[in-house]
């Protein structure tokens, strides 16, 4: 990666006066992963953009987040194919931000909301003291759950993690049918949902000692969280042991699942009367996941950064894309959707509902992965896909977390 996109950042080409002041006649592409981006958010972005920017015009291409690794190292090291804005995962940025794919925004950094903006994504974007990727939203994963089957079951929202593991088992014992019926959602490669798992019995993914990576899965604390995931996949889960956590409202709405865990704003795709099924929203019920100890368990802090692409022709309409989705309006719009927005002022747009609360529950112990320039090649090279396929299938686990260890410290390191 580091090759592909080392010519990106130099960017002094000495003949771009045009594209800083921005053509009256320029396109500017923003890539959005996923359904996260509200659509609300994105017409909104749209048409003030071009409102602001007479002449301009601003196209959403929404990107899928699996092969987006990939497919931006490929395109931002494209003068030609590359997008002006990207979305990037908050543990993908340090990989791009120390590649040189983007652009220094440090000068914008006051402007764009400066010390209220989430310190931890500003600090997956920053290298050698400049900002080059800013925060775009945040999300704890907290449990999402049928309130009709919890009471059909006789099952209480459980306290503990022990509580959650019986009550997903109880669960999917309780309806055979359909035969891929989930107590606990919970497909092969979802590892971003199982190393809850990890860390709540005291295990880790990678540590770092003097520059040094090392893989921490195959410790005795982290293959005691691992056996938990294995027993969940075994007896809890129907989804596929091979699947990634896609667009888990369709099982939702499918009346394939009792509980799953997503970020808040799957709250905000299940009411989407497109997306995902409103009907139902009278039924669902939320909580944080409960670690051993009662309190809640740590849980992914997901969420992305957003950048303008080092090879972008139009850096000043570029930056003024970035600057409406910083806008106050708009990040009130992605936390009413259930988006923990990017500005920590903006926090109680969240709202007071069980949703709000879940969220801020989950967030109280939330962890990001590892502060590694090389993750994103970890999550590149499918590492931990693999190693969760593996358990789910009933493999070796001390034999799976040893060759996922090394793996892990081959890109790290």
């Amino acid at each position: 990666m580091a090759l592909a996109l080392g010519a990106c950042g130099s960017g002094d080409d000495g003949d771009d006066g045009a594209s800083e002041s921005g053509s009256s006649s320029s396109e500017i592409r923003v890539w959005l992963n996923g359904a996260d981006t509200p659509q609300e958010a994105r017409d909104y972005l749209k048409t003030t953009f071009e409102d602001e920017n007479p002449g301009a015009t601003l196209t959403i291409e929404e990107q899928q987040w699996e092969g987006l690794v990939e497919r931006l190292t490929t395109a931002l090291s494209s003068e030609s194919e590359t997008p002006d804005v990207v979305e990037v995962g908050n543990t993908q940025a340090a990989t791009f931000t120390t590649a040189g794919a983007f652009t220094d925004l440090s000068d914008q950094l006051a402007d764009l909301g400066g010390d209220d903006l989430l310190p931890g994504f500003v600090d997956a974007g920053t290298a050698d003291g400049k900002t080059y990727a800013v925060p775009y939203y945040a999300g704890s994963k907290y449990v999402f759950y049928r309130k009709d089957l919890f009471k059909k079951s006789k099952i209480d929202v459980p306290t503990t993690t022990q509580e959650f593991v019986d009550a997903a088992i109880k669960l999917k014992k309780d309806n055979p049918q359909p035969a891929n019926f989930s107590g606990f959602w919970l497909p092969g490669q979802d590892w971003r949902n199982a190393v809850s798992f990890v860390w709540n019995d005291g295990g880790d993914l990678a540590t770092e000692d003097g520059g040094t990576w090392t893989g921490a899965l195959a410790s005795p604390e982290s293959q005691e969280g691992l056996a938990t995931v294995q027993t969940l996949f075994e007896q809890a889960s129907g989804a596929a042991k091979d699947g990634n956590e896609t667009d888990p409202q369709v099982p939702f709405c499918n009346n394939e699942m009792a509980m799953m865990s997503a970020p808040g704003w799957m709250g905000g795709v299940l009411a989407d009367a497109d997306a995902g099924c409103p009907d139902m929203m009278d039924k669902v019920g939320v909580f944080a996941l409960p670690g051993n100890d009662g309190s809640p368990a740590p849980v992914l802090l997901g969420g992305s950064n957003i950048a303008v692409a080092a090879q972008s022709p139009d850096q000043d309409l570029a930056k003024k894309a970035v600057a409406i989705m910083l806008s106050d309006d708009y990040q009130s719009i992605l936390a009413a959707n259930g988006l923990t927005p990017a500005k920590v002022s903006l926090a109680s747009e969240l709202g007071d509902d069980e949703f709000a609360q879940a969220t801020i529950a989950a967030a109280s112990n939330a962890k990001l992965t590892p502060a590694a320039a090389g993750w994103a090649s970890v999550e590149g090279a499918r590492i931990l896909e693999d190693l969760f396929v593996g358990i789910a299938n009933g493999g070796d686990i001390a034999d799976l977390a040893a060759g996922a260890d090394k793996a892990m410290e081959e890109q790290l390191n």
